[in-house]
């Protein structure tokens, strides 16, 4: 004798329900930066924001647009200057390394050349990586710099992830997921 409708698909609207509740900690999608062409994987909805960072020198700030979110511990953002030139660029980039840097003081601090298809040899593609020094230390850091030559003009960027994510994968997705056209 065949089961009524309600006692047939019961457990499966049950199971849907349930499912639908959860949340992942890392849903990452593609999200665009800027207007340059860069695709960037993001495990939550990013936020938005512009900042002026002192890299032009003196006092001359240089607009920078932000681009992240937290998820399982940890912020991940991508961070967008554009330069008029590779001088620029160079100096630019030069100043955003050292201004981070600072911020990281007490941190065992290692930087390598790094690198990312498509993206510019001068200025060279940089990460560092700064593990947590015990407790009360600055938290972890994981940071890429890089840049491409768009339109005549230079697009730096700087993709970041802080603090230590609850799944060890995260930067690594993060990092990977960095695409320039």
């Amino acid at each position: 004798m065949p089961l009524p409708f309600r006692s047939r698909w019961a457990p499966l609207i049950l199971l849907a329900a349930a499912l639908g509740a959860c949340s992942p900690v890392f849903n990452w999608r593609e999200v665009p930066i800027a207007d340059d062409g860069l695709v960037a994987l993001l495990p939550c909805k990013p936020d938005h924001a512009t900042r002026n960072l002192p890299l032009g020198g003196g006092s001359v700030s240089v607009a920078v647009d932000v681009t992240g979110c937290e998820a399982g511990g940890a912020t991940f953002a991508v961070a967008h200057a554009t330069a008029e030139d590779a001088a620029q660029a160079e100096a630019w980039m030069h100043a955003w390394r050292a201004a981070t840097r600072s911020q990281l003081t007490g941190a065992a601090i290692a930087e390598t050349q790094a690198t990312l298809p498509r993206a510019a040899g001068s200025p060279a593609p940089v990460r560092l990586e700064a593990p947590q020094q015990g407790p009360g230390g600055p938290m972890p850091a994981h940071v890429l710099w890089f840049a491409q030559q768009r339109a005549g003009k230079m697009a730096l960027y700087q993709a970041t992830v802080l603090g230590r994510p609850t799944s060890a994968e995260a930067p690594g997705v993060f990092f990977e997921g960095l695409r320039l056209p």
